[in-house]
């Protein structure tokens, strides 16, 4: 099985004991009841989400009835998943897998890929495009006709305002395939550690088209920094877009 890359599954690894201390962790209740509006589905309806991480929207829907698969490439992030679905007294299923590299025999009435669970995480030698089309056409072969995908990526028109030409000349920011390439650094039993990543910025045009080569309909494209979802214009300045797309023509 193809794995993301090194430097991504050791951050999340290390990263997943205080990840829900991170600020946009703090309104999960409030976004699970926008995706309920949203998706509209009857309770034990089955979603799919990718990359979910500690499983903080999927132990949500499913303490309100719906049944939920998680897949994540991060042991550590499904290990506190695990931990945490069962402190709450839910039952979620979980998978160690790649968003860009899985299969799953389940058809899904609906699915979730949020706060860059998956989308837009690049290792050394991915390509900035494809890595993601391919995600976005596993998760459409998971999903039944007619049924919704709801995606949150990060919004380049605020990495265009943020970054100057200093850093394109010092390769913290590339302008021609929108990524930004960051230190992150997380705690270790043996002290601190850290790695160099890529991270993928979209704008909603490129958005529209990836869906649409993947085999959705776009529905809908919002702003989507978590914690303040809603069916409104992107801010420039803000951290995500939400795109709203229908499973529809057949793909391979």
């Amino acid at each position: 099985m193809k794995t993301i890359s090194k430097e991504w599954r050791d951050f999340f690894n290390g990263h997943a004991p205080i990840y829900m201390n991170n600020i946009f962790t703090k309104n999960t209740e409030t976004e699970i009841e926008f995706l309920i509006k949203l998706l509209k589905l009857p309770k034990g309806a089955k979603i799919l989400d990718i990359g979910c991480g500690t499983g903080r929207h999927s132990i949500g829907l499913a303490r309100r009835g719906y049944k939920m698969t998680g897949l994540d490439q991060s042991s550590g992030m499904l290990a506190l998943a695990k931990k945490s679905a069962a402190d709450a007294g839910v039952d979620i299923t979980l998978v160690q897998a790649d968003a860009a590299d899985f299969r799953l025999s389940t058809r899904f009435d609906a699915a979730i890929c949020l706060c860059e669970g998956a989308f837009g995480l690049l290792g050394k030698n991915d390509d900035p495009v494809w890595r993601d089309i391919k995600i976005l056409s596993n998760i459409k072969r998971c999903l039944k006709p007619g049924t919704k995908l709801v995606l949150t990526a990060l919004n380049a028109c605020r990495h265009i305002r943020t970054y100057s030409d200093k850093d394109v000349v010092s390769g913290k920011y590339n302008p021609l395939t929108l990524t930004e390439t960051n230190r992150m650094v997380w705690d270790s039993p043996n002290g601190k550690k850290s790695a160099l990543t890529r991270e993928r910025g979209f704008v909603a045009t490129e958005l529209r088209l990836m869906f649409e080569l993947a085999g959705f309909e776009v529905e809908a494209i919002w702003g989507g920094t978590a914690g303040d979802w809603g069916r409104r214009p992107i801010k420039l300045d803000e951290y995500e877009i939400m795109i709203v797309g229908k499973a529809t023509r057949k793909t391979t």
